[in-house]
């Protein structure tokens, strides 16, 4: 399972599993600061996904971080659109309405599972272009 938090405070998307890397650069590129002030080495950087259903580019590698979590201002500056309501979350292509994913708000977060086919099931096929 690949659950992601979408998560509107960080800046950069981040993993703490270098299993769930497709490709990774491994490269100490500084810390990331959480809310709390605590810092974390970033230990590398690369994709995350399933080469022939989604690919998550520009993914940080953080020592010690304990979920996932996709960066909505990261969506935002590669245009995709983010609509959030209630219970869900729709993440669609850019100057589209097209869903590439959806998410479910829990607890106050919304959290993709992104190799559920209830997330995945509008995803681009192998032959397209990676969306992030």
């Amino acid at each position: 399972m690949q659950q992601w938090y979408l998560d509107s405070g960080c800046s950069k998307h981040l993993i703490g599993d270098k299993s769930k890397f497709v490709s990774i650069t491994f490269k100490q590129e500084g810390h990331v600061t959480y809310g709390d002030n605590n810092k974390e080495r970033i230990l590398g950087r690369g994709s995350i996904g399933d080469k022939d259903i989604l690919i998550i580019h520009d993914v940080l590698f953080v020592e010690g971080l304990k979920h996932n979590l996709l960066s909505i201002s990261q969506l935002c500056d590669k245009g995709y659109q983010v609509i959030f309501k209630t219970n869900s979350c729709k993440i669609c292509l850019p100057n589209s309405k097209k869903v590439m994913l959806i998410g479910k708000g829990i607890n106050n977060v919304y959290l993709l599972d992104i190799s559920s086919p209830y997330s995945t099931g509008f995803l681009l096929s192998k032959h397209d272009e990676s969306w992030l």
